[in-house]
């Protein structure tokens, strides 16, 4: 099975892809593509969004950005018996922005946020109320220029606040950004033998620290423990692995670095909500053969 490759309705001639819908269904498959894609959703409560290995069911007001050209996602109907649900999709090439503009100053910002977004990014209630207005009528504008003027002031606007990332970096096969030497030693590290036991004091001779100040100086630069950090590349790639293979989940279990099948249960559930089992499922129902 494979997941259905998008061809969007972005023109090479075009900057923005912009298209409003009004329904009470959604019925399109899981899919990937390589435009960038903004997409918003009210009175959506109760559908659930697949981005990646993240399965969540959405409020009211919803507002993702996702950058990563094979990260898939997917919006479903979920339990919204909603009858007039609102959708709008931007969408654009990653071209569009190239690495000059990106690099300037006033760009930092929305440099940084395309880089999260790889992993698919859900903004806050006060992001989506703040560029709000322009959304509400971006469609309807007539000027193709002052459409585009448009959604840079909402890239902008929305790259001023923190966004949630849905997916793990494991799954997404995301590059990690630059970050301290030291830090980065260690999650290479963790990446590369994710499947093996790793010692706390084997990653703090790595950065020549005693065991107690690695784990105290990752948590203060990573914003979360070294423990937390090697539960979530393993479960993203258990999750990559439930998705892409046929392998049993005893096998996935043992070969991303659990030790014990129960545990892993557990933490996959506590993590993403649910079974290893029904997300698996879950993909089963949604992917499509092309």
């Amino acid at each position: 099975m494979q997941v259905l490759s998008e061809i969007t309705g972005l023109s090479d001639k075009d900057c923005f892809y912009i298209v409003e819908r009004h329904k009470n269904k959604f019925d399109y498959p899981l899919h990937r593509h390589r435009e960038y894609e903004l997409n918003f959703i009210s009175n959506g409560s109760g559908v659930r969004r697949i981005v990646g290995d993240s399965i969540e069911t959405i409020g009211r007001y919803e507002l993702v950005l996702v950058t990563g050209e094979g990260l898939e996602h997917v919006w479903e109907q979920g339990s919204c018996t909603s009858e007039d649900i609102r959708e709008i999709t931007i969408q654009f090439s990653p071209d569009l922005f190239d690495t000059g503009l990106l690099s300037k100053n006033q760009f930092d910002s929305v440099r940084k946020m395309f880089d999260e977004a790889r992993q698919g990014l859900a903004f806050p209630q006060d992001a989506i109320m703040k560029v709000y207005s322009k959304l509400d009528t971006i469609a309807t504008v007539k000027d193709s220029f002052e459409q585009v003027i448009c959604c840079i002031q909402i890239l902008h606007e929305l790259s001023q606040f923190e966004g949630r990332k849905l997916a793990t970096s494991a799954f997404a096969k995301a590059p990690r950004n630059s970050e301290s030497r030291r830090v980065e030693t260690i999650k290479e590290y963790i990446h590369k033998h994710y499947a093996e036991s790793i010692q706390l004091d084997t990653l703090a001779d790595l950065i020549s620290m005693s065991p107690t100040s690695c784990s105290r100086f990752f948590r203060s630069h990573a914003a979360r423990t070294i423990t937390d950090y090697i539960t979530d590349v393993r479960l993203g790639n258990a999750a990559r692995a439930l998705v892409d293979t046929n392998e049993s989940v005893s096998v996935i279990c043992y070969n991303c670095g659990f030790n014990n099948l129960s545990n892993f249960n557990r933490v996959f559930k506590e993590k993403k909500g649910m079974t290893p089992r029904d997300f698996r499922q879950v993909y089963k129902k949604t992917k499509i053969i092309i």
